[in-house]
């Protein structure tokens, strides 16, 4: 498949198929992934991936510790900044309103919403999760690193068939995370990704945001 064809299908899917995904299609998908840029050849990555028992384990820990604190236990790395100004914030505002009334959510049903940001940490159904580990000491330049080869393996799934979801919401629970991983002091839990076979089924993945026109964000000089 093309790549102008893979960047503009991928998506953020958030209903899988109960379909496994076999450990070697995992690691075909990380070995072309680590093709990705790195400055210096770094390379700061770590992965952990789950999938069975693992997955439910964290998933179970997941939902206990945000019942406990629904706001979260890490600030360490925000998910999005304090204060979002515009375009952004408007951007973010209408992504949400397109997905929940996709799914049927009214914006006062705290039920529904509950539900759904369930589903977000039981990986949206996915038979893998992926968490993605950066050491501390990494700098901005690495974490740009680190953001393309999330990239490649999420093309690299979309070449294979497969599906992905950017998780980024995992930050909530990042302290639990390191310590149920028993990571080192000197390494940071950055996010997770769902990976598996795309229901295309199901209504919330018809949800294909649009992109900023060029004269937007471009400039010719």
């Amino acid at each position: 498949m093309l790549i102008k064809t893979l960047l503009k299908t991928r998506r953020s899917t958030r209903a899988f198929l109960d379909k496994p995904v076999e450990e070697t299609t995992i690691r075909d998908i990380l070995e072309i992934a680590k093709w990705a840029p790195s400055g210096g050849n770094l390379q700061p990555w770590k992965v952990l991936v789950v999938s069975g028992e693992a997955k439910k384990n964290v998933i179970n820990l997941a939902i206990e510790t945000l019942s406990k604190n629904p706001k979260g236990e890490d600030d360490e790395f925000p998910i999005y900044p304090n204060k979002v100004s515009e375009p952004y914030r408007t951007r973010r505002f209408t992504v949400g309103a397109q997905l929940y009334e996709l799914m049927g959510i009214e914006r006062g049903d705290k039920m529904g919403r509950m539900k759904f940001f369930h589903d977000n940490l039981r990986f949206f159904g996915a038979p893998a999760g992926l968490f993605f580990v950066i050491d501390r000491s990494m700098g901005n330049g690495q974490w740009a690193h680190m953001g393309m080869f999330m990239q490649s393996i999420a093309l690299a799934a979309e070449e294979m068939g497969l599906s992905t979801c950017m998780q980024e919401s995992w930050a909530l629970v990042r302290k639990t995370l390191h310590a149920h991983f028993q990571l080192p002091e000197n390494e940071l839990l950055y996010c997770g990704m769902a990976l598996g076979w795309r229901d295309k089924k199901a209504k919330v993945n018809e949800l294909m945001p649009e992109r900023a026109d060029l004269d937007e964000f471009v400039t010719f000089i």
